[in-house]
């Protein structure tokens, strides 16, 4: 923590900022490739001041830093150069008016109010105002297992779990839940959860390609492993043979209760 360069901006900063110890790694790790850049850093939640001045010490004068906070009284930083906005990260017509006045930024903190719908409506408002190459970093989301921060199966990190899913929809044989492609990646820390802007990478078209090398036709053993119902599915695609099939899928069905009598040896894991 000493060694991080998010933490000993935070030192230097003259007005009043409570961090937990275990962000600051998590700080460097997420931020210092944005550092000594032209930059628009949003941060929800300014309390006394603090964290403002931290800020425009860890990135530097090109910055362009503002703060957003539900208590009027934070209008006096703009005496110190920063940009706030008054409102509710809760209401989606605050976070509509906040983009047209301010326009894409580079990186949202949220460190205010830790509810739930605080915590996923700022996420869904803002994923689309964020730059490529750009982070939306959702902290102190240990609050997603606490009282009094919403129904728990509302949760920010339910929400999350879904995010994940949604990311894997992308996959071309997958279908389900409508792709995720606002966000590439979605990185996950102690306390934090970062939303990692890609588009490129988000729209890429999923298939299946070979570098024609030589083939010497091993055998590929993860057949041999596999139970007997992606057996047959991979048999059925292989003939061009559509597992839509009313036919098919009674095979594969059967096959399934038969495979799925199996002893289960990763259960353990879930428990």
């Amino acid at each position: 923590m000493e060694h991080s360069q998010s933490y000993k901006s935070f030192m230097k900063s003259s007005y009043n900022s409570i961090k937990h110890s275990t962000y600051f790694d998590s700080y460097d790790h997420f931020f210092k490739d944005f550092r000594n850049k032209e930059i628009t850093f949003v941060e929800i939640g300014v309390l006394a001041g603090g964290s403002l001045f931290m800020w425009r010490d860890y990135f530097g004068p090109k910055a362009r830093i503002i703060g957003i906070d539900f208590n009027p009284n934070a209008k006096k930083w703009e005496k110190h150069g920063f940009e706030i906005f008054i409102g509710s990260q809760s209401d989606e017509n605050f976070w509509n008016e906040f983009k047209t006045k301010v326009g894409n930024i580079d990186i949202l903190l949220d460190d205010g109010g830790h509810t739930y719908e605080q915590q996923i409506i700022t996420t869904e408002c803002l994923l689309d105002a964020i730059n490529d190459g750009g982070l939306l970093v959702i902290e102190d989301t240990h609050s997603s297992y606490m009282k009094n921060y919403g129904k728990r199966k509302y949760s920010f990190v339910e929400y999350t779990k879904k995010k994940v899913d949604a990311i894997n929809m992308r996959f071309k044989d997958i279908s389900g839940l409508e792709p995720e492609r606002r966000v590439w990646s979605i990185e996950f820390v102690e306390s934090m959860v970062a939303f990692k802007i890609n588009k490129k990478a988000s729209y890429m078209k999923s298939e299946l390609i070979s570098n024609d090398g030589e083939n010497d036709h091993a055998e590929d053993y993860v057949y041999r492993n596999a139970d007997i119902s992606a057996k047959m599915k991979s048999f059925f695609n292989k003939m061009n043979i559509s597992t839509d099939n009313r036919l098919v899928k009674r095979i594969i069905r059967k096959c399934e209760k038969i495979s799925t009598k199996r002893k289960f040896s990763a259960k353990k894991y879930f428990d």
